[in-house]
Parts: structure tokens; sequence; C-alpha cells
């Protein structure tokens, strides 16, 4: 197949899967104006983000013509359904939301237009990580919480705020893929080694990893962020070595940084003790899980309809519990959407890694960032649904937030990136 012929191929199918993004999305916002008299902010909003949509994939037209086209309007799609229903649930934030979007396409887009051997990313990666660090260490010595109370997970001042532990997802995913990518072989243990050296070469960074997650947990209490980071760091070093035993071993260790957490600190306690049984305090401290399961039974199959639930009932929807919010004004059928949207962009991750097999480094950054967004996803889904224990982690592309947006929209970029390289190489070959 020719390049102009693939091209346009990829154009056609982005622009017709956006296309029903935004029909889905303009249904929603006008619905959502008559039920709730918004004085139609929901249709403004959404013409915000058809705007946004359309710039963006002008932009990438000219920066990367061969790129996958389900990444963007997949990410599009959530964000855009997160930005309603911010607006549904807690309207103050929902401008401020729109401008996180704006900037977030800006990142997208930059990563879109940087080189796309990617070395610029390797390259560098101590000072990635050593940048990534500081701001955790700054976060540790000078954070804040918005709200007043509890963990101070942010930096900022005069209401503009962003949390480092979200930068530092992606660093530390660069970070390891480039690492285990360099040592790959001894981490292999090819047989030229002796038994134990390609452990210990693995035990070293497998126990800095841990050290790091247990002082995400001890300085900042957040389980959510220390759980992903590790979970996402096994899968890398599980991917790079094909060696179960370290697998393991993490998962030993993360076990035993959860029982320590849960000894250590009043809010991981209330958790588990919520999520064990959270029925004796319905009305006090297992209010928001119990009205979260709720709103999913009220939603049944098809849900009350935008506007039309009650999920303003629960503390904290528009952030970690947007998805109760969505099982209960679209029910059944919108929980499976956003569950196959995410499968879909996930796929397409691990897609990427396995077409760049050859290629080490990228490999194990596409495996990396995939694993990355599913994690983070799976956590807050299965918290929302008392599957686990919650772990304030946020749904990505959809729940408030404008440092996790930007992050992910990051992710999309260098999603992007690889895929059009990846279909440049091929287009080209003899």
């Amino acid at each position: 197949m020719t390049f102009d012929r693939v091209t346009r191929n990829a154009r056609f199918r982005e622009m017709l899967l956006l296309g029903l993004a935004g029909a889905f999305l303009l249904v929603n916002a006008i619905v959502l104006d008559l039920a709730a008299d918004n004085l139609w902010t929901p249709t403004l909003l959404f013409l915000l983000w058809a705007v946004t949509a359309i710039a963006g994939h002008r932009a990438l037209n000219r920066s990367l013509p061969q790129r996958d086209p389900f990444i963007y309007p997949i990410a599009m799609l959530l964000s855009g359904w997160g930005l309603l229903m911010i607006q549904r649930l807690a309207p103050n934030f929902a401008w401020r939301q729109a401008m996180w979007l704006l900037l977030s396409l800006g990142v997208m887009l930059a990563i879109s237009t940087l080189p796309m051997h990617l070395r610029w990313l390797r390259r560098y990666r101590y000072t990635w990580l050593f940048g990534g660090l500081t701001l955790l260490l700054v976060t540790i010595l000078l954070g804040v919480n918005p709200s007043g109370a509890g963990p101070r997970l942010w930096l900022g001042a005069r209401g503009l705020f962003f949390q480092p532990s979200e930068l530092l997802k992606p660093v530390l995913v660069i970070f390891l893929a480039s690492y285990m990518a360099d040592y790959r072989d001894l981490i292999r243990n090819d047989g030229r080694e002796t038994r134990y050296l390609p452990l210990a070469r693995a035990l070293g960074p497998l126990l800095l990893m841990w050290g790091l997650c247990m002082v995400v947990v001890i300085w900042q209490q957040d389980l959510g962020t220390a759980t992903l980071f590790f979970i996402v760091f096994l899968t890398l070093l599980y991917i790079a070595s094909g060696q179960g035993l370290y697998v393991l071993i993490g998962m030993a260790l993360l076990l035993l940084a959860a029982i320590a957490a849960y000894r250590l600190f009043d809010v991981v306690q209330l958790r588990v003790d919520v999520w064990l049984n959270p029925w004796p305090e319905a009305n006090g401290r297992a209010f928001q899980i119990v009205q979260s399961l709720q709103a999913f039974a009220a939603g049944d199959v098809l849900g009350q309809g935008i506007g039309l639930g009650s999920p303003i009932y629960i503390p904290v929807i528009h952030s970690d519990f947007i998805f109760a919010a969505v099982a209960e004004e679209w029910g059944l059928i919108g929980v499976l959407t956003v569950l196959s949207s995410f499968a879909v962009l996930v796929m397409r991750g691990l897609q990427l890694a396995a077409l760049w097999s050859e290629a080490p480094f990228r490999m194990l950054m596409a495996a990396g960032l995939s694993m990355l967004l599913a994690v983070q996803s799976l956590l807050i889904m299965g918290g929302v649904l008392k599957i686990i224990p919650m772990t304030g982690v946020t749904l990505p592309f959809m729940s408030y937030g404008g440092s996790s947006l930007l992050v992910n929209f990051a992710l999309v970029g260098l999603f992007l990136v690889l895929s059009t390289s990846r279909a440049t190489e091929e287009t080209t070959a003899p």
C-alpha cells in the first residue's frame, strides 16, 4: 500500500471516529442543557471541545500523517465526556478543566513535532529521573492540599495546583524502559553469567523502586500512586527478563508495604475496613462507597439519563468517583463504553510494543505506558465498585484534575509518535 493511500485512510478513519464522538457529546450536551437549565453552558463547552478536536486533527495531519487513527479520537471522546460530567457534577470546575484540556492538547502536539527517533528521551533518562524525584522531594517538603486537609500532594498557589506524582509516572516508565533496554541481556540471564549475578543486578533496581514507593506511602500517604508505580515496574521487569521469580519477589515486597501502611496510617486502614464491610457504617465512614454502589444499582442497563440521576450525593464525585456517575446516568451501556474505550487504548499500545519487539527501548516504553493507563484505570474502577480498596487515583481523561489530564495527553502524544514512526518504517521499506 502506498504512502499516500495509507495516509488518506488513517485521516478518514480518525475524522470518522471524531465525528461519532462529537455526535455523542453534542446530544448529551443539549440534553444536559434541557434537563438542568444550564443556560447552554454544556453546549458552549462542547463547541470548545469540537474546535479543539478539529484543530488537533489538522495539526496531527501535518506532523504525524501516518499515526494510529484510533488513539486520538478515543482520548478526545473520554476527555469530552469527562468535561460534560464535570459541568454536570461540579460546574465551578468545568471551565478550569476546559482550559487544562487546551493546555494538554498543546503538550500532545508539541510532543508530536519532536524527532521521532526518541533518542532525546533515552539519552537524558537520568535528567528526567532526577527532575521527577526533585519535584517529589519538593512536594514532600512544601506540598499543599487545596481542600485544606488531607495528604499534601500538590504544588501551587492562588487556585492553580499541580500534582507532581502525575508527572513522575511517565518519567519513571521512560527511565525504566531505557535502563532495562540497556541491561536486558544481564537481567535475562542467557547462560553466560552465573545464576546469581543477574538476580543481583535485577534486585538492585527492584529494591530501589520498592524504596521509592515506600517514600511515597510514608511521606504522602498515597498508596494508590505507590501501588501503580510498583505494578508497572514489575510488568516491565517481567517483560525485560522473562523471569517470574522477580515478579514473586516484587509482589511479596508490595504486600509487605501494604501491611505496613495498614498498620501505620489511618487513611489506609479506613479504606481497607470500608472495603471489607461498609454496611455497618453506611451513614458514616463508608458513606461514599455505599452511595457509589447505589449509583451503580440505580443506573441499571440504560441509565437514568444525563442530568436526571442523583450522583451528586457522592462526595468528590467529580474526581475519584466520576465512574459511578457514568454508571448511574448511562447505565451498564455507559460503563461498557468506558471500559471498551480504555481497552482499545491499552490494546493499541500493547500492539505497538509487539511491533517494536526488535527495538527494546521502544517496546518497553510502549508496554510500560500501556500498563500505566491500564493499571490506573482498573485501580479506580475496581475501587468505585468495591472490588478492591479505594486507592485515590483518578480515572484517566475523565476525572477532574489538570495535571492528570496533561500527563495522559502526553502519553497519547508518545503513542502517536511510536505508531507513526513504525508505519513510516513499514511503508518505506523495500
